[in-house]
């Protein structure tokens, strides 16, 4: 299955391991449909929204059941999979995170960043 990774197991993040040896695809976007936050300094948290949304950066992998497993195992707490729309019009699954729990925590949003790897680099 192909998998959107958007967070910290994105080569050169420090959750890579947790894909199991998947085999990268290929660089992607998302649409510009999705807010993204982080949820406690070290995964981020993204959501579809209707209107405000920008293009997240992340990475496509191929995934084996046996890699799909592991990387759910591995997962923070409240992140549920589903699908999310690319900019070339595929949709491919993904890690989401509720929006409404992002909301009641406050969780910071860094969005404007365009992916994860962009902020943590700013954050040093």
């Amino acid at each position: 299955m192909m998998f959107f990774i958007c967070g910290s197991a994105l080569r050169g993040q420090p959750d890579h391991g947790n894909l199991g040896g998947a085999r990268f695809v290929r660089e992607a976007k998302t649409k510009p449909r999705y807010r993204l936050h982080s949820v406690d300094g070290k995964h981020p948290g993204i959501y579809e929204v209707a209107s405000g949304g920008v293009a997240i950066a992340g990475e496509v992998y191929e995934l084996t059941v046996e890699q799909h497993a592991h990387l759910l195992a591995g997962e923070p707490p409240n992140l549920y999979e589903a699908p999310v729309e690319l900019d070339d019009d595929t949709q491919v699954s993904a890690m989401i995170y509720p929006r409404q729990l992002i909301e009641e925590r406050g969780y910071e949003d860094i969005s404007h960043f365009g992916g994860w790897a962009a902020y943590k680099s700013a954050a040093g």
